[in-house]
C-alpha cells in the first residue's frame, strides 16, 4: 500500500495539496494559508490523537473522552524545527503511572512519530522541462 500526494505550485511558494478527493494549502511564508512546519505539526498532533485513544484502551486506562493537545515546535537559528514538545490534555483523569504507559504506548503508535527518525528522507527524481 502507498500514499500519494500531488503538490503543485505555478509560482511563489504557496502549494496546492490534492490528497485524494481534499486539497489542502500550504504556504512557506506562513501568510496566506498555514507553513509548511505548522503543517507538519498539526498532522503530528492529529496523528497523536487516536494513538493516545488507542493507548488509553490497551493500557486499561479506557476512553480518554476529550482530548487537546497544545503542540510546540521550536526553531533553531535557520528557522529549522530543532524540538517538538506536546501538551497533552484529557478529560479522563489518569494517575502519572497511567500517563506515562499511555504515552509510551502512543509513541509505538503514532505513525508521524515514527515517520520523523532521521533515516527517512525522500529519494528525489528530477524531470526538469516537463511542462
Amino acid at each position: 500500500m502507498t500514499k500519494e500526494v500531488t503538490t503543485v505550485s505555478e509560482e511563489g511558494y504557496t502549494a496546492e495539496n490534492q490528497i485524494r478527493d481534499f486539497e489542502v494549502t500550504i504556504d512557506a511564508t506562513g501568510e496566506e494559508a498555514p507553513d509548511t512546519l505548522e503543517s507538519l505539526l498539526a498532522a503530528y498532533g492529529s496523528c497523536y490523537v487516536p494513538a493516545l485513544r488507542v493507548g488509553g484502551e490497551q493500557r486499561d486506562v479506557g476512553d480518554l473522552g476529550r482530548i487537546e493537545i497544545d503542540v510546540t515546535g521550536d526553531l533553531n537559528d535557520d528557522d529549522k524545527l530543532s524540538a517538538v514538545q506536546f501538551t497533552v490534555k484529557t478529560e479522563t483523569e489518569m494517575d502519572d503511572d497511567e500517563a506515562d504507559a499511555v504515552v509510551e504506548r502512543a509513541d509505538e503508535l503514532c505513525k508521524v512519530h515514527d515517520a520523523l527518525k532521521t533515516d527517512l528522507e525522500a529519494d528525489v527524481t528530477v524531470e526538469s522541462g516537463a511542462f
